[in-house]
């Protein structure tokens, strides 16, 4: 894991060859920082898939509830619904595209992932790594506390086939793994066979895959990806170190207070998890 496609013809065979579409027109570089040229990011291999959803309750393989993510405390309510993952529960269709909950339309992007790394410590702050290891952090030049990470894209590739989806959440398991994330290293998490990803049922839908599988990806930048069922719903094109807002307080010290509370509490479930498991 964390090393780039080969490209010697010796490893043809067990090495996807991809070629990513730079788009038809110029990416607007005030609203989303595309770099003067397009960046090919390297490949994370083999890595372990697991599926998770907006609106996922707590069970005790996985104590987090996704109702809010790592970036938003509205999440589920801004998603526009419960992300249902059972397969009669939704409409994955890839003659017309449309892959989503049958009960209605998201209003977010319904092809979204997690990464275990979360960029800020809060509302106000990056964590003291972030603009070192992130490679468009420059380039963003974020205010203080404005997560450059969400609704960042990614392609994700297996079985001859590619998807795109965008960062929404930080998993699973922990959330500084910036080494895996942005390194070489392997995701530091061993459960459920070391995951390093989750993925929306969307995702998996139009992968036809199941949690558990191994597949290879990397970042893209908003230019480099095609349109496709990943563009129907939500935001058409990502604005880099803009946060949502993060709650309906007023007071920005009510609001850090929040994300502070939050943060608290997954630490205090994840040290319960592992207290637990000696």
């Amino acid at each position: 894991m964390g090393q780039g496609f080969s490209e010697s013809p010796s490893h043809e065979s067990t090495t996807p060859r991809v070629v990513i579409p730079t788009g038809s027109r110029p990416a607007n570089q005030a609203n989303s920082a595309q770099p003067a040229k397009p960046v090919k990011y390297p490949w994370r291999t083999y890595v372990t898939a697991t599926i998770f959803w907006c609106g996922e309750q707590p069970t005790q393989r996985n104590p987090t509830p996704n109702c809010m993510s790592s970036w938003d405390t509205k999440w589920m309510e801004n998603f526009g619904g419960y992300d249902n993952p059972a397969p009669e529960k939704r409409i994955a269709n890839h003659a017309t595209g449309e892959f989503r909950p049958k009960d209605f339309e998201p209003k977010l992007n319904p092809f979204y992932i997690a990464l275990p790394y979360n960029d800020l410590i809060s509302w106000r702050a990056h964590k003291p790594e972030a603009s070192k290891v992130i490679p468009w952090f420059s380039r963003v030049n974020p205010l203080p506390g404005k997560t450059v990470l969400k609704g960042r894209w990614i392609q994700i590739f297996v079985n001859q086939k590619s998807c795109y989806a965008q960062w929404e959440d930080c998993g699973p398991w922990v959330t500084d793994d910036w080494a895996y994330v942005f390194g070489n290293k392997p995701p530091k998490a061993t459960e459920n066979g070391s995951a390093g990803i989750d993925i929306s049922p969307a995702v998996r839908d139009y992968l036809v895959i199941k949690s558990g599988t191994k597949i290879h990806w990397r970042f893209v930048e908003e230019s480099q990806v095609p349109y496709g069922p990943w563009k129907k719903y939500g935001a058409k094109a990502v604005n880099p170190g803009v946060s949502p807002k993060p709650s309906t307080a007023q007071d920005p010290a009510a609001a850090q207070k929040e994300y502070e509370a939050y943060l608290q509490e997954l630490r205090a479930r994840e040290l319960k998890r592992q207290q637990q498991g000696r």
